[in-house]
This record gives C-alpha cells, structure tokens and sequence, in this order.
C-alpha cells in the first residue's frame, strides 16, 4: 500500500508563516493592574509580587481605586510607594462617583506632587438606586472628570472601553460615543474590558476607527483559573464567557497545576492572536498574583 504525503491547506500555510515571523518580531509592551492590599499580610504579598513583575519593564502599572473612594488611602499609598520605591511608573485609578469636584481636584494635585503623572480616570460604578446625575457638585461621568483633570495638570490619562458594550449603555453606538468624548476630552488611550473573544475586540476596534477614534485601544487580558469567580466577573461587567472556555476547566477543581497550565496558555494564544492583528501592548489584570501573568509574558518573549 502506498502512502501520499499529506498536503496542507493554502490558508493553514500562510498561517503557519504568520506564527513563524510573530516569534521572530519584538516582544509586545505590557502593563499591569493592581488592587490595594486590604491587610498586612495582604500588602506583604503585593510587594512580592510587584518584586517579581517589575523586571519585565512594564509601561506602567495601575492601581484601583473602590467606587465612592472606598479604598482611596490604600490607593494613595500603594501609588506613591511605588512611584518612590521602585523604577515603575505608577498609575492611579481615580472614580468620581460619590465625590465632590473639590474633593477630586485635591486628590489629582496631591497625586502631581507625588510625581504621579498617569490616572486612570473612570465614573465608577453607581451605588445602588442611584444615577451619575445624582452628582450634584461632582462630575457627572468619566469625560467631564477628563477634562477636570486636564484643566489641572497635563496628566497622562488612561479611560476604560468596552468591546461587548457597558452593562448600563443604551446601545452600542451610545457606548462609542461616550468613549470618544472621553478621548476628546483629553484621555490618551482607553483600557478595555475584558475579553476572550479576539474578534469581539476586532470588530469594536474597527467599529471605533469608523467613529473617527484614532487613539491606542489596549486590550485587557485577564488570565483565568477559577471559572465560578470568572463568571461572577463577566456577569458585572457584561463579558461573555464562551462554552469552550469554560469547558477547558471541568474537572479540574483539584487539579491547580494543570489549571495554571491552561490558563496561561489560553491567554498566551489570545495575545499572539492578537498581535498577528497588529496589538502591541497589552494590559494584564493580575489579580495581585505573579505566576500566571509571568508566564504568559515568558511565553510572549517578555523576559526579565
């Protein structure tokens, strides 16, 4: 019997030569996104793993701020911390749900005086029974506090985007052109929510650039391990989490080595799916752990 050497799709060829020069292209930029430590033990931790991310020579790394300034000081002093301890350039996330112009205004000047220069500036999420125009003297959303703050420094300003659409947008046009008035007003780039679905991101980026939006649009990569905490994640932010991905962890509750294997390689593929699209920078929400997030830029050619 004979045996005919099997023959490979043009499409899968040129894919195959698209991977091939990917490995061969500069690694991608990075960032970080941290929450502030709720205890010692925590703040320990933190610092453990800020020592272990830092030689990756991130472009920034951010620090979240609780809605109606929930987590403020720790925020406060996580960012200087960093900004005095370490060769990072910090970043800090501002919301101005549930405060005063007054109260903002202070915050941003006291960050400038830091030798802060970078805020993530976002509305926050509403309390319960409440509306952005229940500020009374505060900003309303997330474009008036741009312009707030620019009006008081020439900060670097970072605003959120989301590609499957904000949970409390009338539509997906409405959405858009609230992201472009953010950028009017004077953000440099927007963040994304979340994603998994690489042609989620490409389309709303697409999509974006027929607004008129020429900004940097940074994907946010969120590594995965717990499915029960990533759903409850996805359901306050309105990501979709597809079937395959959640199919990926069955059975695995037991199993975190293999969950840490898969997990990485997952955000692994999506960032190189990403940068075959052109990507090159990515935002990584850690979690405040250092493991996966390592290894996914290892896997990218991020070394330290």
């Amino acid at each position: 019997m004979t045996h005919k050497n099997p023959t490979m799709p043009p499409a899968t060829a040129a894919l195959l030569q698209q991977l091939r020069e990917l490995y061969g292209k500069t690694a991608p930029a990075v960032s970080f996104e941290f929450f502030p430590p709720k205890s010692d033990d925590a703040e320990a931790k933190l610092w453990e793993v800020i020592g272990t991310l830092a030689p990756l020579a991130p472009r920034f790394v951010s620090v979240t701020y609780g809605a109606g300034g929930s987590t403020r000081e720790r925020t406060h002093a996580t960012v200087t911390r960093i900004k005095r301890e370490t060769p990072l350039t910090p970043a800090a996330h501002l919301t101005c749900v549930n405060a005063s112009r007054e109260e903002i205004e202070e915050i941003a000047r006291e960050y400038w005086a830091a030798g802060v220069r970078h805020i993530v500036a976002l509305r926050g999420d509403m309390p319960p029974n409440q509306t952005a125009r229940d500020a009374k003297d505060g900003y309303e959303y997330a474009d008036s506090l741009v312009a707030g703050l620019k009006k008081i420094a020439d900060f670097d300003i970072s605003v959120a985007a989301y590609p499957e659409g904000h949970p409390e947008a009338r539509s997906k046009d409405d959405d858009l052109d609230h992201l472009k008035r953010k950028l009017d007003a004077g953000a440099n780039r927007a963040i994304t929510q979340f994603f998994f679905d690489v042609d989620v991101y490409l389309s709303f980026v697409e999509r974006a650039r027929a607004r008129g939006i020429t900004a940097e649009i940074v994907p946010g990569i969120l590594p995965v391990t717990n499915v029960a905490q990533l759903k409850k994640f996805a359901g306050m932010c309105g990501t979709n989490v597809p079937q395959w991905l959640a199919r990926l962890f069955d059975g695995l509750d037991e199993n975190p080595e293999l969950r840490h294997s898969i997990a990485a390689m997952v955000a692994a593929e999506q960032c190189r799916m990403l940068m075959l699209a052109g990507v090159e920078h990515f935002h990584f929400y850690t979690l405040n752990r250092a493991e996966l997030t390592q290894a996914i830029c290892h896997i990218l050619g991020i070394r330290g």
